[in-house]
């Protein structure tokens, strides 16, 4: 059974073009992205699912010096992009994660993992349904074989760039589950995902002030951190997250 990470990936973001690559101590985001990943104990392959345009060889070439996979699909087609990863690969469990949670760290990953494991009659896990986590620790779990389905009977634009959207839409559909934080980690009004300037700059802070003391630091880490600095916590507050619909 695989258990495939598959991250969306595209220099030509419409807010904040090229942010992939912008620098978290001394490495790329993706990187940084990758690097967090790794860290979990159920994933086999990561695989970078990024477009066939020119400017996104630099995303291929940094997949590579990571040493993981990359696939090459429609820009706007993220629902396709994606399930064709997912097949090039043998994946039979998606772990859906966007390239803009470059803060997410493994303990999230893998709980949303278990809870899919532990109750296979489930079609999807995720644990955004009900928002407890953090903005920008998304996670996102279900089969390749459900999202192919998807992707041959669904045209509608919003699932074709969301790609997980027709899944919770249909909780008469599909056997959903939500995945919720513990009492400490429960802030849905944290933003820690990587948007806009001010979402690079508060990110850019917590990798400058962590990373050196602990390069492992996770969601624990960054609450407390987060608590302590009310100044570093408020340089995002006032951005908009755009919705599916």
């Amino acid at each position: 059974m695989n258990i495939n990470a598959i991250v969306a990936t595209r220099m030509t973001s419409s807010r904040l073009p090229g942010k992939v690559l912008m620098d978290l101590a001394g490495k790329p985001a993706l990187v940084r992205l990758i690097e967090r990943l790794k860290r979990s104990n159920y994933i086999s392959q990561i695989i970078i699912a990024t477009t066939t345009n020119q400017t996104d060889d630099v995303v291929v070439e940094t997949a590579q010096s990571q040493g993981v996979l990359s696939y090459r699909g429609s820009e706007e087609d993220v629902l396709l992009r994606t399930v064709e990863a997912a097949e090039a690969n043998d994946t039979d469990f998606i772990v859906q994660i966007t390239s803009d949670c470059p803060l997410i760290d493994s303990q999230t990953i893998d709980r949303v993992i278990e809870r899919m494991l532990e109750h296979p009659y489930l079609d999807y896990v995720g644990n955004q349904l009900v928002r407890t986590f953090p903005l920008g620790f998304s996670v996102e779990v279900f089969r390749t074989k459900d999202l192919r389905h998807v992707e041959q009977t669904i045209n509608d634009p919003a699932v074709r760039e969301h790609v997980s959207l027709y899944f919770y839409e249909q909780p008469e559909r599909y056997y959903l589950s939500n995945v919720e934080a513990s009492h400490f980690l429960h802030h849905p009004e944290y933003r820690l995902t990587l948007d806009t300037e001010e979402d690079y700059q508060l990110i850019k802070t917590i990798y400058e002030m962590l990373h050196p003391v602990k390069p492992t630091f996770d969601l624990y880490d960054i609450i407390r951190y987060l608590q302590q600095n009310a100044g570093v916590r408020s340089m995002n507050q006032h951005v908009q997250q755009k919705k599916a619909r």
